[in-house]
């Protein structure tokens, strides 16, 4: 949800900030049907009170406040620090007359900008006329980042079992993440999801989830049976503990105990998981999850977590795999996507395809580093139209970076080895919400 908030002082030109504000207000709601309006200039205290009062009730992601004068930056700072979430500034440009500074707005938002800066609260500026069509994509954009991190303050996320010894990048601060994020993260174990899992071998769902996946798999009846139907009751499972919890994303422990304890593979359940939009991570990754859910956020669709496993640098090229989690949406159209056995461990089931071709954008949420300090990977590039480079589900990507150095930032950087890739451009809108979260930006 977004508000806009109109700003003006009545020693100025009045008339054209009314007309200004009206129409810098349609234009907002020919593209934010659930717009929230200020209806008056706020020109004093009592109209601030009574819009901060409105605000308050049901606080949006993001405002837009229009400048339609110029005014002091007490107004704003106040409605920054009542409603606490990222301030859109907007001026209008004036022509040059010769005459009278009718409006002198573009001196308001650099006052304001002062003012926010100073006291570390978030905001972006926009320097353009009412009904610019650039001033709604940055406001659409800023909305998206503002209202992925205010989705964030009520997101719970899962994780079933704990990540491998050694797998540090999995590792995480469910203090730290609710604190810093407001995230809460719910641990869940290995045993009891096993149990409901098992419980649920024999269930139609699965036989009907057996039988949908037979139509969208070239060889689903060639793999053994019951195997399968672990890894499907695995999914169902899943399902019912995220619809029980209200969860918007899940991280499991994939191996060994799946193998060992249940002949099966998690892989196809993330999988399916990821096609419904529920960011489904293994290795009990619970920054990929958030990293999904960040993309998500956004504007992506599904997203998948993959590791980097060879780099062609005579081509620029970087190819990313994963043992077979890819959701099937992200499957290159000329390939029949198949049901596999996990290389390793030879067991099913697992997705196995290439990679469609198409403008991607790579995302993580990270603790690499000394410090510590939550910062956000961030690249994008092109998947090419390459054939299937290993067994499960894998992509060749040729970063706007260059290969080179995308290897060399991961690499010095000393990055994580998961890296959630989604397919869309949305490197701008990432841009601004680690802006307005205070996350420094590692760019691929």
């Amino acid at each position: 949800m977004q508000a806009f908030v109109p700003i003006a002082r009545t020693t100025f030109d009045m008339q054209l900030a009314q007309a200004n504000a009206a129409l810098a207000q349609q234009t907002l709601q020919a593209a934010f049907a659930d717009l929230r309006v200020v209806p008056t200039l706020i020109t004093d205290s009592e109209t601030l009170a009574q819009a901060i009062a409105q605000l308050s009730a049901a606080p949006p992601g993001l405002i837009v406040v229009f400048q339609a004068t110029f005014a002091d930056s007490s107004a704003i700072v106040a409605l920054a620090e009542a409603l606490r979430v990222p301030l859109l500034l907007w001026a209008a440009p004036e022509p040059a007359t010769g005459g009278r500074l009718r409006s002198n707005a573009l001196c308001g938002i650099n006052l304001a900008a002062f003012a926010l800066k100073r006291r570390g609260l978030p905001y972006l500026c926009c320097y353009a006329a009412p009904d610019s069509p650039e001033a709604v994509r940055l406001a659409q954009r800023a909305a998206a980042a503002a209202e992925t991190l205010f989705a964030l303050r009520h997101t719970k996320i899962g994780v079933i079992g704990e990540h491998p010894i050694g797998f540090e990048p999995c590792a995480y601060d469910a203090e730290r993440l609710r604190a810093r994020f407001g995230v809460q993260v719910q641990p869940y174990a290995l045993e009891a999801a096993f149990a409901a899992a098992d419980s649920l071998l024999a269930a139609e769902r699965v036989t009907a989830r057996y039988a949908d996946l037979a139509a969208k798999l070239s060889n689903l009846t060639e793999l053994n049976t019951a195997q399968v139907r672990g890894t499907l009751s695995f999914h169902e499972a899943l399902r019912d503990q995220i619809a029980a919890d209200d969860l918007r994303g899940v991280a499991v422990r994939c191996w060994p105990e799946t193998f060992l304890k249940r002949d099966c593979a998690v892989c196809a359940a993330s999988s399916l998981l990821c096609d419904d939009g529920i960011p489904a991570t293994c290795e009990a990754d619970v920054h990929g999850v958030l990293s999904g859910l960040l993309l998500q956020g956004v504007g992506a669709a599904a997203t998948f977590g993959a590791d980097l496993v060879a780099a062609d640098l005579e081509n620029d090229t970087l190819t990313f795999w994963h043992c077979g989690l890819a959701p099937l949406s992200m499957c290159a159209p000329s390939f029949a996507p198949r049901g596999a056995l996990h290389s390793n461990r030879q067991r099913p089931l697992l997705m196995e395809f290439p990679l469609k071709a198409g403008r991607v954008t790579l995302a993580r949420l990270t603790q690499a580093g000394e410090s510590g300090d939550y910062r956000l990977l961030l690249g994008t590039g092109e998947m090419l139209d390459a054939p299937m480079q290993f067994s499960g589900t894998s992509g060749v990507l040729r970063p706007d970076s260059g290969a080179a150095h995308a290897l060399q930032v991961i690499l010095q950087e000393g990055l994580d080895h998961h890296f959630t890739l989604a397919y869309g451009d949305f490197a701008d809108a990432l841009t601004l919400l680690a802006d307005f979260a205070k996350l420094p930006i590692i760019r691929l």
